[in-house]
């Protein structure tokens, strides 16, 4: 009879999200995951077949706690605070291994590679850029913004404005805070 495991199978992949969005795919070896995971090899291919399908589970966690951030922000204060929230969200925590978002830094480093991994990321991004266009739209319908502004057009500057700034945040020297801030104010104006 099989040995039961005697680790956490969520518990390893939030370090190996962890691991993976600090040091990216290809900066991140097998031995790398052993070790930070605290197994040995034929564990980790017992558990995960693969560096890669690790990798996607690891990128689907981050992708899912995300957008829970973002979901229990808009239950707590509506779509628009929500909103204006989020981007301070996305740099204040110092928990977080990186700044910078794991999906973009993984679609930036795959791509060019045509890594199915890099479509992944991109997937993810664009269902977050949906849940953006939501919030925008039941904003609208709230009356919190114009109606003669296309909320799809303002998710995917809003995104593009966050990302922005997690990569500012990243690069320090920057007050990624007062860029948080514009990002919030500027959606006062709409």
């Amino acid at each position: 009879m099989p040995r039961k495991p005697n680790h956490d199978r969520n518990e390893l992949i939030d370090r190996a999200r962890d691991l993976f969005w600090r040091r990216g795919w290809a900066g991140t070896s097998l031995k790398d995951l052993e070790s930070a995971l605290q197994v040995k090899p034929g564990s980790f291919y017992a558990a995960f077949g693969s560096k890669d399908a690790l990798f996607e589970l690891a990128m689907d966690r981050y992708a899912m706690d995300g957008a829970k951030r973002l979901k229990d922000l808009a239950q707590e204060y509506g779509p628009i605070e929500a909103l204006q929230r989020f981007p301070q969200m996305a740099i204040g925590n110092n928990d977080v291994p990186a700044k910078a978002c794991m999906l973009c830094k993984t679609l930036l480093e795959l791509q060019s590679h045509n890594h199915p991994l890099a479509d992944k990321a991109d997937s993810h991004l664009s269902r977050m850029e949906g849940r953006f266009a939501e919030l925008f739209q039941l904003a609208q319908s709230a009356g919190d913004i114009d109606s003669g502004h296309d909320p799809k057009a303002l998710a995917r500057r809003y995104q593009s404005d966050l990302l922005g700034l997690r990569v500012s945040a990243e690069r320090g020297g920057v007050d990624a805070n007062a860029i948080a801030q514009e990002i919030a104010d500027s959606l006062a104006r709409l």
